[in-house]
């Protein structure tokens, strides 16, 4: 133990080592320099007997013998000097000191070599020496007070402590995307692998615009499945920029499937490169529900702050219209209208004509009878807030172009039927996204519904920048469909913008219910949640503090964050965090990440210099659209006429007709 009875110990003894250390130089001086000790008196019988006695020791048969013993002793003295330690000092100040001391203190002997007078040589000869002892005393104080242990100055950010290894394996299997990346740890570039081994728990993929998203992540998550015979959905925001890498490996990898899939293309501004959907198809319309969904999906899409709303009145009374008049035209004629085109057109014909004619259908009774009640009872101004937002909203997707592609039937939207797979692209427009996205919407709400069943292939969902549509009950895709093979692919830019298109307590679900985490570049709350999701890791931490007497050294282990928030919000394009999952069968101990991922810019390069352009589909001119469009406008007007006449005509039915006043 370090106690008071200690220090003064050994500072006595060190005093006393440096005491022997002084005498012995003096006596040096004395024997070599006797000749000028005698010219000043300072000799004497007793002093020369002790000198002579002191000889016989051989302390000075060599000139240096007792000169460095002098040193040494001084050294030793130093080993245990304790200087207030000064962070400004360093070791160079230190040996400079040193260094220049004991040249200057072996050097002076050179001084004795040349013939001048006894005085003046002796006098020059200490004064040096003892210059030379005085710099290396100075040094060796000077080298108590610096601080042995110094931070590294070279790493202010503190990158080296935050590494941690990473999983260096290559695990695949046939469901998985394999990501090769190269990370830093402790000093030392290492190769490492981005194993999304589970793709079914869902992926959620993060980063700000130019991050890298879509050209380090989403593209290889495209080619890496249809090269594992994965039936495909891409939606394309900026088509055709996915929807080209589908299509091109698609026809590399066409042979790897076992029934060689189809390739859809859904797109609203070039007509002759899209395909025709009925997403309202009245096979896959069962029940009233269907229509529900639909309903619901298409007006959150057209107006995304109801979303934040549902459950408000004049909110679930569009839904329930519409509703009302999807279910009506999948039972008239057995669905031979059931397009969302003639949906639009029905809800704009007038009150009377549309009351009387939807109330044929027992089935939609209880969802039309507050509107008629209120139109009946001159209510005016509540109807129109029941429906009026609806209809608005409708009517802004009453265009030739949209008439056009919702209105045929050139496939359906099970992408994953074993005997027909498809690869289906749906190219938005984000000059439209308004318009285009709430179409998209129904697309996708029907295609889910559809793929996410059992006994079905393989599938890979793809959306990217996934809050520009609105897919009613994502969470439960993603928590349901792993059962039966769906994997789901959702590219986001930040989670407040997540929030604002889903609302908080969706959009929290959607980022925690996700399995594989994958985010370039994200600030705020996105970079903190990220970092407490990843967890922290053991660092070393060192801290000193210097006062009057003494200065403290402490270092310690803490756990600190793996990924800080702040290097979250730093990250380059290309560098990503994230975390990965696992399943039973294969095991990943190493699931948090923090690395650049490797592309062959060269080869995707050339590669997408050779591509092949999505083909024409169809030749189709402005007459072909047009007369699609006067031709819906014209089976709703003659549907309604029919429908009245017969009305008229049949006693049974007459009361029904709606007549105001």
């Amino acid at each position: 133990m370090s106690t008071g009875e200690n220090e003064q110990g050994l500072k006595k003894i060190l005093d006393m080592t440096r005491l022997f250390s002084i005498v012995i130089l003096g006596l040096h001086f004395y024997y070599y320099c006797y000749r000028a000790f005698e010219t000043w008196n300072l000799t004497s019988t007793i002093s020369d007997r002790l000198l002579e006695n002191i000889k016989k020791t051989g302390l000075f048969g060599n000139f240096n013998f007792s000169k460095w013993i002098a040193v040494g002793l001084l050294i030793i003295s130093l080993l245990g000097a304790k200087g207030k330690k000064d962070e400004k000092l360093n070791y160079k100040i230190a040996f400079a000191y040193i260094i220049t001391g004991l040249a200057i203190y072996e050097l002076s002997q050179l001084i004795l070599l040349p013939v001048m007078p006894v005085i003046s040589q002796a006098l020059s000869y200490m004064t040096a020496t003892i210059l030379g002892y005085i710099l290396i005393l100075t040094g060796g104080t000077l080298l108590s007070r610096v601080i042995r242990m110094q931070f590294n100055n070279k790493d202010i950010f503190n990158k080296e402590n935050e590494t941690f290894p990473q999983e260096e394996r290559l695990l695949e299997n046939e469901y998985s995307v394999n990501l090769p990346a190269k990370y830093h740890l402790k000093g030392k570039v290492r190769r490492s692998w981005i194993n999304i081994i589970n793709p079914f728990r869902g992926l959620l993929v993060a980063g700000s615009p130019g991050s890298g998203k879509s050209y380090f992540v989403i593209r290889h998550v495209i080619t890496q499945h249809l090269s594992k015979g994965f039936s495909m959905f891409v939606y394309d925001f900026k088509f055709d920029d996915l929807s080209v890498i589908a299509y091109n490996h698609f026809l590399k990898n066409r042979h790897k499937f076992k029934v060689v899939p189809q390739f859809y293309v859904i797109n609203f501004d070039d007509l002759s490169r899209s395909h025709r959907c009925n997403p309202l198809d009245k096979e896959n319309m069962l029940d009233i529900t269907d229509a529900a969904e639909s309903a619901r999906t298409i007006l959150m899409g057209l107006n995304r702050e109801w979303i934040k709303r549902q459950g408000d009145f004049f909110v679930e009374s569009p839904i329930n219209f519409l509703t009302a008049v999807i279910w009506f035209l999948r039972r008239y004629q057995d669905g031979e209208f059931c397009t969302l085109p003639h949906v639009i057109e029905l809800m704009q014909v007038n009150y009377d004509k549309l009351f009387s004619v939807l109330r044929t259908e027992k089935e939609i009774d209880v969802l039309i009878n507050p509107f008629i009640n209120a139109y009946l009872n001159d209510v005016m101004e509540q109807l129109e807030g029941q429906i009026a937002a609806g209809k608005v909203a409708m009517a802004r997707l009453s265009s030739p172009q949209l008439y056009y592609v919702l209105s045929g039937n050139d496939f359906s939207l099970d992408i994953n039927d074993p005997n027909a797979p498809k690869i289906l692209c749906m190219g938005n427009n984000p000059q439209k996204i308004q318009i285009y996205g709430a179409v998209l919407s129904l697309y996708v709400n029907r295609l889910v519904k559809l793929v996410n069943k059992k006994g079905k292939l393989k599938s890979s969902l793809i959306f990217d920048e996934f809050p520009t549509i609105y897919l009613n009950n994502i969470d439960s895709l993603i928590a349901t469909a792993r059962s039966n093979k769906v994997a789901t692919c959702l590219g986001i830019q930040d989670f407040s913008q997540l929030r604002k298109d889903y609302g908080k307590e969706q959009s929290d679900v959607i980022m925690n219910i996700t399995g594989n985490v994958i985010s370039g570049q994200v600030a705020g709350d996105t970079a903190k949640q990220l970092s407490e999701r990843f967890g922290k890791i053991m660092q070393d931490r060192a801290s000193f503090s210097i006062n009057r007497m003494d200065t403290s050294i402490s270092r310690s282990k803490q756990l600190e964050s793996a990924v800080p928030a702040s290097k979250i919000s730093a990250l380059s394009s290309g560098e990503f965090v994230g975390m990965v999952a696992d399943d039973p069968n294969n095991k990943i101990e190493l699931k948090t990440f923090h690395s650049s991922l490797i592309n062959d810019h060269t080869f995707l390069q050339s590669e997408q210099k050779n591509y092949k352009p999505i083909p024409q589909i169809r030749g189709i001119d402005n007459s072909m659209i047009q007369r699609n469009y006067l031709q819906i406008k014209h089976d709703v007007e003659d549907l309604i006429n029919a429908e009245i006449e017969r009305m008229m005509n049949d006693p049974g039915l007459a009361h029904l007709v709606v007549r105001k006043g």
